[in-house]
């Protein structure tokens, strides 16, 4: 698929790729999340990508569920570490509808105070189901290990003594500092003529006063690996390994995508599921994940044991990562491997909501839209050599950090 992109004069991006389903999807992806909370804002992120939809000066929080659901679509919205997103699905006929709506959530609404109680009670009872679902919750505890005293380490839910203290005025603060415009990509993914979408864009969110970040994120700083045991109520144990690793930009990221994807990946061939599950029935769940993001980078591993295997499971663990860290691929592995990837991304290409969420955000970060040939060849020139180093750099115990719930 081309995508085709334009600035507006106010600094938001325009991205655009045409395809001929009935079905089209839009967003509004800004860059702003978590990590840009200051004391006091924790979970500020989170709790405004709620209360957006609860009116704004046209419409109230019915209406704003109603525009997009009346003709089938639908319009959801999430938050991650640094972005907040607005998002939609609906019938191509209906692309005036859609963008009208997600401008005039994102930039016209009002906050009325009875919804914001309303919603915190919303919000707090996320954060009990939270925490009633270990597998869920020991994620971002285990960020919180790896990014010590730093927004990015906390939960993007917030706690609940932060939350009860916002106020209406905060989250005008927290929107008018960090809601940038020069930080924000509206993307989409439809049967309609770019220019029609740069009409109808610039129509809407091009009467946005120009507001551009002028201050700089809080830098990460360096912090050495930490193994950390948590008592929890539990029949399993719960395990995270993993580290800080390669950011966006970083010339080694395919390379730990592929490596991952060796490792714990989403095939059931993986090498942890292969021999901690299907070998040795320790664990019924056992993945590895890659993030990077725009300055950092996360990786992980998870597996829930029962306490009799728990030992068992680490063991096999850390087999596995120091067979990647002393050995390189064979010929044929390495070429499965590449296969492996390459299938899986052309596959995930032909859902498009997750294509168009994927072209936003790489093009808020940098700008460009990596192709899926681009992308191809960046995999196939990949060496066995260079695999095994990026693995003697992130996979070596002493890197690690370890996070268990016993």
């Amino acid at each position: 698929m081309i995508f085709e992109s334009h600035t507006l004069s106010n600094g938001i991006r325009v991205v655009h790729g045409r395809t001929n389903s009935p079905v089209a999807y839009a967003c509004i992806m800004i860059n702003a999340g978590t990590r840009d909370e200051l004391d006091g804002e924790h979970g500020m992120a989170h709790f405004i990508e709620h209360v957006l939809f609860k009116g704004t000066k046209k419409r109230r929080a019915y209406h704003v569920m109603s525009r997009l659901e009346d003709v089938g679509g639908e319009l959801n919205a999430y938050t991650t570490k640094e972005e907040t997103v607005v998002h939609s699905t609906f019938l191509k006929e209906n692309y005036h509808r859609a963008i009208e709506l997600m401008f005039d959530i994102t930039f016209q609404s009002t906050f009325p105070e009875k919804e914001l109680v309303k919603e915190k009670v919303v919000v707090l009872d996320e954060i009990n189901s939270y925490k009633d679902s270990p597998s869920e919750l020991i994620f971002d505890d285990f960020e919180e290990l790896l990014y010590p005293n730093h927004p990015f380490g906390r939960n993007i839910l917030g706690t609940k003594k932060s939350l009860k203290r916002f106020t209406r005025n905060d989250i005008f603060k927290f929107i008018n500092r960090v809601y940038n415009t020069n930080q924000m990509v509206f993307c989409s993914i439809g049967n309609i003529s770019f220019s029609r979408v740069v009409k109808l864009a610039d129509r809407y969110f091009g009467t946005v006063a120009p507001n551009y970040r002028t201050v700089n994120r809080c830098a990460i700083k360096p912090a050495l690996p930490v193994k950390k045991e948590v008592k929890k109520k539990t029949f399993q144990q719960h395990c995270m390994v993993g580290c800080r690793t390669y950011h966006l930009h970083h010339n080694n990221r395919v390379a730990m995508y592929l490596l991952n994807n060796v490792l714990g990946g989403p095939g059931q061939n993986s090498r942890l599921n292969l021999s901690m599950r299907e070998r040795n029935g320790y664990a019924y769940t056992v993945e590895s994940s890659y993030m990077p993001y725009s300055d950092t980078g996360v990786f992980n591993i998870y597996f829930g044991s029962d306490k009799e295997n728990f030992s068992k499971s680490v063991d096999v663990l850390y087999g596995e990562l120091n067979l990647l860290c002393n050995k390189k691929l064979g010929v044929q592995q390495l070429i499965k491997a590449k296969r492996q990837l390459i299938g899986q991304l052309a596959i995930a290409s032909e859902n498009n909501e997750a294509l168009m969420l994927n072209v936003a955000r790489k093009y808020l970060f940098s700008s460009t839209v990596e192709d899926f040939d681009e992308l191809n060849a960046k995999i196939e020139s990949l060496t066995a050599q260079e695999l095994l180093q990026v693995a003697k750099e992130n996979f070596f115990p002493e890197k690690l950090s370890t996070l268990i719930y016993v």
